[in-house]
Formats: C-alpha cells, sequence, structure tokens
C-alpha cells in the first residue's frame, strides 16, 4: 500500500522552534531556576542496575596512566585532570562526560581500579559539580552519566569515606532533578527517550515517594508509545539505535522486577517488538545493515543483546511501519530500504538512501551501503548520506533527498533532511519458494519527472538473486531534465573483504577470502568498475569498489540485473 507524508515543515519553522527551545533551556539552567535543583540528599544507593554493554579491563589499565580511549581517539592527560582538557571531538568530549566507561573499572574488579574510579568521579564533581553549563551538562550528557553513575556505583563507592558517599549522592540527585527539569527540552529521538530511562532508573534505584516513580514510569511509556514503531523498529529509521536503546532497556526491565515493581506495558511490549526487528537487520556473519547512520556494529554486542531474545525462529521478512524488507533463502539475506525518510525531528542522521539494499551470503557481505564513520572526519558525513554512497540508483547524480548543510544553522540544526520522497510503494511479491518485492518512490519527480522502481526476487535455494531497476514516467507527465539529461546511474557497492574479477565471458566474480563466489551480470549493459569508499571499516573509511551501470532512461527504461552463487 503506498504510504504518504506531506512536505517537510518550513526550515524557518523548524529554526524557530530550534531557538524557542534553546531559550527555555537556558532559562532553566540559570540563577532563577537553579534553587530548583537543591533538596534533599538520598541516603544511599538501593540497587545497581545491571549493565549490559561490553567492558574491557585492559582500557581500565589505560585510563589508569592517563590515556583515554574514547571516541576513536585516543587522549592523553599527562597528569592533568581529563576534565579541564580543551578536546576539539565532541564525541570524545561527550563520552568522558557520561562515564560509561566506568564498565571497564568495574571489569578489572581490582581496588586500584576502584580507587581510580573514585578519583576520577572526585575530579568531575570538582570541576563541574558548582556550576551547570557547557558540554557536561547537556541532557543527553547527563542522562547517559545518570545512568553510568547509577550501574557503577558498586565500584565507584567502594571504600569511600563519607565525605565522598555524601558528594557523590547529592551531585546525583541534583543531577537528576536537573534532568526531570530539562527532559522535555531535549532533542526529539533517541536523546529524549534516554533522558527518560535515566529518570526510571533513578526512581528505582534510589529513595524515592511512589509519585516519583509513578511519574517516570508515565512518561518513559509516552515516550515508548512515541518512538518505538508497531514492528520494533526506531522512528528514526536507523537500526543501530534499536542495540543502543536495548542496552539500556534490557537491564530497565531487569532493574523493575528486581525492586518488585511491575514495570510498564509499553516497555514489556518494546523490548518484545525491538528485539525481532534487532534480529530482522542482522546479516547472518553478525553485523548490522546500514541504512540511515548506522555504521559498525561489532558482531559481540549484537550477540550479547540477542542473548536475551526468547522468541528465536527466523526474523521477520517484512517491516512495513519502519519500511524495509528482507529476503532469506539458504546462506542468502537481502535487506532493503523501502521506507519514507524519518520525520525532520530525527532525520539529523538519516541517509537518502531509498530502495538501496544489502546482500551477505554466508559469513561474508558482498553488496553493503557505504555506512557511516562515526569518528571520523565531519566532512565525510555528506558523502556518506549521499544517495550514490548507496546500492541504488541516481538520476543525474542527484540525491532522491536533500539536506540543509548550511554553516550558520549547522550548530542550532545540524544537517536534518528537509525534503526527500512523499510517496513509497512496496509490495511483497513472494511466488512459492521465491521471494520478493516491488518498491517504487518518487524522490525523483519534482526535478526530474521520473518515478524510481525496483525489483528484486532471491531464488528459493538463495542461489540467484534477480533485480530490474525502472525509470518510470507518470501518466500524463513530462520529463524534467533541463540541461543535464537523463543519466541513469545504478550502484553496487562491494564490501572492502570482496575481490574482483572479470571471467572468460567478462561477466565481474564477485571472490571473498573464503567460500564461494558469485557472479554478477547485466546482458544489456557493460558493467563498469569504479573505485569507491567504504565509511563503516573497523579502522575508519576504507578503499573499496562498486560496480556502475550507467544509461539514459529514455533509451533504456528498464535495466535487468542478477547475482549467482559460482558453486
Amino acid at each position: 500500500m503506498p504510504v504518504e507524508r506531506g512536505h517537510a515543515p518550513h526550515l524557518w519553522v523548524l529554526l524557530g522552534r530550534e531557538l524557542w527551545r534553546r531559550l527555555r533551556r537556558r532559562l532553566r539552567t540559570g540563577p532563577v531556576y537553579r534553587w530548583r535543583y537543591s533538596g534533599r540528599t538520598p541516603e544511599r544507593v538501593l540497587i545497581a542496575p545491571p549493565d549490559l554493554r561490553l567492558a574491557d579491563p585492559q582500557i581500565a589499565t589505560e585510563i589508569y596512566h592517563g590515556r583515554f580511549p574514547f571516541a576513536g581517539h585516543v587522549v592523553e592527560s599527562s597528569g592533568r585532570s581529563p576534565f579541564s582538557m580543551n578536546v576539539s571531538s565532541r564525541a570524545w568530549v561527550e563520552t568522558l562526560h557520561g562515564f560509561g566507561w566506568l564498565r571497564h573499572m568495574q571489569a578489572a574488579g581490582t581496588e586500584l581500579a576502584a580507587a581510580n574510579a573514585r578519583a576520577l568521579v572526585s575530579d568531575w564533581i570538582s570541576v563541574h559539580g558548582s556550576r551547570i553549563s557547557g558540554p557536561a551538562w547537556e541532557p543527553s550528557v547527563t542522562a547517559r552519566r545518570i545512568i553510568s553513575w547509577l550501574q557503577h556505583s558498586s565500584i565507584v563507592l567502594q571504600g569511600a569515606e563519607l565525605p565522598f558517599y555524601r558528594s557523590f549522592l547529592k551531585l546525583l540527585a541534583v543531577q537528576i532533578r536537573y534532568l526531570r527539569t530539562m527532559a522535555p527540552e531535549t532533542n526529539e529521538g533517541e536523546e529524549r527517550l534516554r533522558a527518560r530511562i535515566a529518570l526510571a532508573f533513578a526512581a528505582l534505584s534510589l529513595p524515592a515517594p511512589p509519585s516519583a516513580l509513578r511519574a517516570a514510569t508515565r512518561n518513559l511509556a509516552l515516550e515508548l508509545d512515541r518512538q518505538i514503531l508497531p514492528d520494533g523498529g526506531h522512528i528514526s529509521r536507523n537500526p543501530a539505535q534499536l542495540l543502543e536503546l536495548l542496552a539500556d532497556l534490557l537491564p530497565l526491565r531487569e532493574t523493575y522486577a528486581n525492586q518488585a515493581e511491575a514495570p510498564p506495558n509499553e516497555l514489556i511490549g518494546a523490548i518484545e517488538r525491538m528485539l525481532p526487528a534487532l534480529r530482522f537487520f542482522r546479516h547472518r556473519e553478525g553485523s548490522l545493515a546500514r541504512f540511515n547512520g548506522a555504521g559498525l556494529t561489532p558482531h559481540d554486542r549484537v550477540a550479547a543483546i540477542l542473548h536475551h531474545d526468547d522468541t528465536g525462529g527466523a526474523p521477520l521478512l517484512h517491516a512495513p511501519h519502519s519500511g524495509y524488507e528482507r529476503l532469506s533463502a539458504g546462506a542468502t539475506t537481502v535487506i532493503a530500504d523501502t521506507g519514507l525518510p524519518p520525520p525532520w525531528e530525527v532525520s539529523r542522521n538519516a541517509h537518502a538512501g531509498c530502495l538501496s539494499f544489502e546482500m551477505s551470503s554466508g559469513r561474508h557481505q558482498f553488496v553493503v551501503n557505504a555506512g557511516v564513520d562515526d569518528f571520523g572526519p565531519e566532512e565525510f558525513r555528506p558523502l556518506a548520506r549521499a544517495t550514490a554512497a548507496h546500492s541504488t540508483a541516481t538520476i543525474n547524480d542527484a540525491s532522491s533527498c536533500r539536506f540543509e548543510f548550511s554553516p550558520r544553522l549547522q550548530a542550532l540544526l545540524g544537517t536534518p533532511l528537509i525534503s526527500g520522497p512523499r510517496h513509497v510503494n512496496a509490495v511483497r511479491n513472494d511466488r512459492g519458494n521465491q521471494q520478493g518485492f516491488i518498491a517504487s518512490h518518487d524522490g525523483y519527480l519534482p526535478r526530474f519527472g521520473l518515478y524510481h522502481e525496483r525489483e528484486l526476487a532471491l531464488s528459493a535455494d538463495g542461489n540467484v538473486l534477480d533485480g530490474a531497476d525502472r525509470f518510470l514516467q507518470p501518466e500524463g507527465g513530462q520529463r524534467r531534465f533541463g540541461g543535464h539529461g537523463d543519466l541513469v546511474t545504478v550502484r553496487f557497492h562491494l564490501h572492502p573483504d570482496i575481490d574482483l574479477y572479470r571471467d572468460a565471458e567478462n561477466r565481474l566474480m564477485l571472490k571473498p577470502p573464503s567460500g564461494e563466489a558469485w557472479l554478477f551480470d547485466c546482458p544489456a549493459l557493460e558493467a563498469n568498475v569504479e573505485e569507491t569508499l567504504f565509511f563503516a571499516g573497523l579502522a575508519g573509511a576504507t578503499r573499496s569498489r562498486q560496480i556502475v551501470l550507467a544509461c539514459h532512461a529514455a533509451e533504456m527504461p528498464e535495466i535487468r540485473w542478477r547475482f549467482t552463487r559460482l558453486r
């Protein structure tokens, strides 16, 4: 069935809302409001919630020696306070102030690690505890810090003297009151949901009146209803968000149970939907498909979360609310984007990848999207978000979506998606044991007067993937190419581990380091090979190659191609 959404709000409307929100946030951190964050200091931490994120004791050793390996950067403190250092990487700064690295000290389990954890928390309190300002007190960072301090309170408070014990609990309470006030002003999407998660953790882990737990539970339930779609996807359409949110929601569910409190039905329902959705996006070798801001996803992190999935069985093949399709047969998996762009409020990391797909076979990925390098150079971000960085088609090298990259507005709005496809049709086309779908979008209709339609079909044994890309003119419509022509380019980005050869018949052979190879064939066009970048590599952006088909839509409105496994 067709999916529709109206035009994104005018850019000035977005700017006005953001300025008004920032003004409210500034007022609530000013002298008039600060008295609201003082109050009674809790006597103790009732329970330390579990932490499902993987820990590495070696990182605790690095931190002890003054080396802080966060967010793709290693910063040496050289005896100085890391909380007073001026570091250009915002991701590094946010990771430092979020205190998630306490899990590595907890994993070390030594008295030395506990003393170092306590010293660093004390250092943060001295530097930032008396003034609410700067990146350290951004609501999203504060939410992460509250969760981390609660989860690892046992290692921080191990052997602590009474003055530090009281100071820790006092600052923890101040942060909770602050976040409770700021949560409505937090950025839409994952950041606001994590603020609600942090407040629910706090209401369960510290002595609090029943009204505080009821309010935290109610607000959490409302936010889960807003953000978790009926098929388990997140409104950002980013598969990696499921991994991050489940790493907090699963311990929260356990904390409700440990405190003999009934978790809200919305929490239970969200988790039960999100776990199958996470499996939907996972390739057989363990990583997540790269759509709408997803980059490198370590296999062990995905496995650690899915360990809590009791549903079992094969993943779903259809995620209509999230806008994705999955084909799976034999050892082959295909995952495709067949949905509208996410709402503008959560589109800061959205990509123009409509109708793109990824294909894996066994333990190897063959066709991929370029993904993102979460900690790489900022100038790579626009390239990674463009349609040309995805395994789909472009017209005249244009993207199917437009983004706001104005330097003046970027500090306020980021780089939201401001226009894109308004209609996406996606219909399953399963016949017998063959799986397939037909999908189309109108992202190119306003500029070029054409729809892009893609049909994929996977054979019952998973050995053949047939594809067709069509460029259709609406009935009674006219092409609007101007001086650009009607050049169509279909790209298939290859994983860097895949080697590429030509066989005796000039067909392209895709060869992994081990296992079975695949042939690519397009009878009507010569397949060219070009260089590209795979942004989601373990070491950041990595050189790779792409198969490229090019023609003019007027001369060839349909391009058929095929991937065949070699036995």
